[in-house]
């Protein structure tokens, strides 16, 4: 009873670490750190490093490995295989293809890493090169998403280069060190478990794809039985255990199981409920875990330890930020000295390849202590530098096209110019020349020959955020808008069709939006009458009523009240799918919610900082 009672006190020390350190970095305002650094080093102050109060025992080696499994999970799926698809667009590419220039950045990567590897190996530091690569090529992932989302650079052309060399370097050594692993075993039959082991792997992923879609799986998704959830969990235990079976890493096993789960696109939502499950409760456990173990007072007592932890840093940095260089075609040296800073980051794959490599006997346990220290040096000196050296991203205007010049559309375009957006009024009619300076001069009008696909798109009409199609022919209007959504893959689409039995040759999609000046002149009339307080209040120019989208994992299933950034807004709708909802202070916002918000500008443009 005793032991059982001193493992329940350690267990109770670790989760509260695991609840307090988020709390704090908050409080104190240290963005910069990680959550998983932090926790880490919570766990040095109280482990073995510092004062001893948390030993480790069954229960938290049992807790520690779950957690560890369920972190090479969710890597695999972290990784988004959309990004993989080159996307079919009339857009002409605006900076590097991410894909290949990825691809090109990561065999320089590879190819450093290793000359930098045999270099440590005539140093006398390390014995194997080939593990020393994997470890130095390695980026995390968990850093570099969070760094970016927080710059808002997601979405950008540089953004998407840096995401793409993560996850590229992510996949490629995840799967190196399971080879490395299997062929440093010295069995021959090993890669044909290997090759077994893959070839299940994909035979599950077309059996789940064929079958997932039946009615009774759609049925018993929600309410209390989760299928969805149970479903992936048995998928990890599967392969975790047929990964053992056949002695190939488990992490291999975990990991790919996260791969099949983002193969299959699972919903936003869903896989922000399986995050907050491993990042609230296990994952924790597993790098405080880390922290308790290792003693880092023992590499003070080695003298070639010293000396290789900052000269592996230094090596972190030069591997990623000299194929980085390349970037520099399209972007600025500060642009492209940050990204090869923030890439240097490594953490989650460095410590599963040091603990792997320890167990096996290939690595000593001080040589694990020093790998470990220094992913969690990166993590704490990436983000630091790439804040320093990235310039601050200047606010793009949102471009909008609209392709006919008359009386509805001309006026319009001068008011979107005052609220601040860039504005292209496409016409194949200009006005007369001798008018034309005179009194369309303050008009955007850019001429085409004609208004047809070819030429619109010439001048660059499918390049805009969003395109408004409002000429006096409604064939016009459909043909365009529908080629707008369906090959340039435009977001946004504003239709005009006066006929309603056209409507029905209309594409049915979420991103065009149907109007009509007779139907929009006579509903206005109609609220102007009932409700013109609410038609005031939406037509007034000083964005005190605007939409905001709801896109920070974090905030999912808050409540209203609690959220911290309202100040004098008013959520006046929250709209969830095809519904809407009332708000409450007790309503909860859920990932993917456009809310309606009013209230003064400043505001709504910090709710939006913070929500988008």
């Amino acid at each position: 009873m005793e032991e059982h009672g001193t493992s329940l006190e350690s267990l109770m020390i670790v989760v509260s670490i695991a609840f307090i350190v988020p709390i704090l970095l908050h409080r104190f305002r240290l963005k910069m750190i990680p959550v998983v650094v932090a926790e880490i080093v919570a766990g040095l102050i109280l482990g073995t490093s510092g004062f001893n109060l948390v030993s480790s025992d069954q229960w938290l080696e049992l807790l520690s490995l779950f957690g560890f499994i369920y972190l090479m999970f969710l890597s695999g799926l972290e990784i988004d295989f959309s990004s993989f698809q080159s996307k079919q667009s009339n857009k002409p590419q605006k900076g590097p293809h991410p894909l290949w220039v990825s691809l090109f950045i990561f065999l320089g990567i590879l190819t450093i890493s290793f000359g930098l590897s045999n270099l440590f190996v005539l140093m006398g530091i390390v014995k194997d090169p080939y593990l020393m690569t994997i470890i130095i090529a390695t980026i995390s992932l968990g850093v570099v998403v969070p760094v970016l989302k927080e710059k808002r650079l997601t979405e950008t052309p540089l953004g998407q280069t840096i995401l793409m060399v993560t996850v590229v370097s992510d996949l490629i050594t995840m799967i190196l060190l399971a080879v490395y692993i299997s062929i440093s075993s010295g069995k021959v039959e090993q890669m044909l478990y290997l090759l077994l082991f893959f070839a299940v792997v994909i035979a599950t992923y077309f059996f789940i794809r064929t079958f997932r879609g039946g009615k009774a799986f759609e049925v018993l998704k929600a309410g209390t039985v989760q299928l969805g959830t149970r479903a992936v969990f048995a998928l990890i235990i599967m392969f975790v255990v047929l990964s053992e079976t056949l002695e190939v890493e488990i992490i291999l096993g975990a990991f790919l199981a996260g791969v099949i789960v983002s193969l299959l696109a699972p919903n936003k939502e869903f896989v922000h409920q399986l995050d907050s499950f491993g990042y609230g409760f296990l994952i924790p456990i597993f790098f405080v875990m880390i922290g308790v173990n290792l003693d880092i007072w023992e590499l003070f007592k080695s003298p070639k330890i010293l000396i290789f932890i900052p000269l592996l840093l230094i090596v972190l940095l030069i591997s990623k930020l000299v194929p980085a260089l390349i970037l520099k075609k399209w972007f600025s040296w500060n642009e492209v000295i940050g990204s090869g800073i923030l890439l240097s980051s490594t953490l989650s794959l460095v410590i599963a390849a040091a603990t792997v490599a320890a167990e096996v006997g290939i690595i000593t346990e001080t040589m694990k202590g020093a790998l470990i220290l220094v992913a969690v040096l990166s993590c704490l000196l990436a983000p630091i530098g790439f804040n320093y050296f990235f310039p601050e991203r200047k606010h793009e205007k949102k471009v909008i096209a609209i392709v006919g010049a008359n009386h509805i559309t001309l006026p319009v375009s001068q008011d979107l110019l005052k609220e601040g957006y860039e504005v292209e009024l496409y016409t194949s009619q200009p006005p007369a020349k001798e008018t034309k300076d005179e009194k369309y001069s303050r008009f955007p009008v850019i001429e085409v020959a004609s208004l047809e696909v070819e030429e619109l798109r010439k001048a660059g009409t499918f390049e805009a955020d969003i395109t408004v199609f409002a000429t006096m022919d409604d064939e016009v209007n459909i043909c365009l808008a529908t080629y707008a959504v369906e090959e340039a893959g435009i977001e946004q689409v504003v239709v005009r069709v006066e006929d309603p039995e056209k409507h029905s040759h209309i594409t049915q999609d979420a991103r065009m939006t149907v109007m009509s000046t007779l139907y929009a002149s006579r509903t206005l009339l109609k609220a102007v009458i009932e409700y013109p307080s609410a038609v005031k209040l939406i037509t007034q120019h000083d964005d005190s009523i605007q939409e905001v989208k709801m896109n920070n994992g974090s905030l999912h299933n808050m409540l209203l009240k609690d959220l911290p950034f309202l100040g004098d807004t008013l959520i006046l709708r929250i709209y969830r799918g095809d519904s809407f909802i009332i708000p409450h202070g007790t309503t909860e916002i859920k990932f993917g919610d456009r809310l309606l918000v009013s209230g003064e500008a400043n505001y709504i443009h910090e709710m939006r900082r913070m929500l988008e």
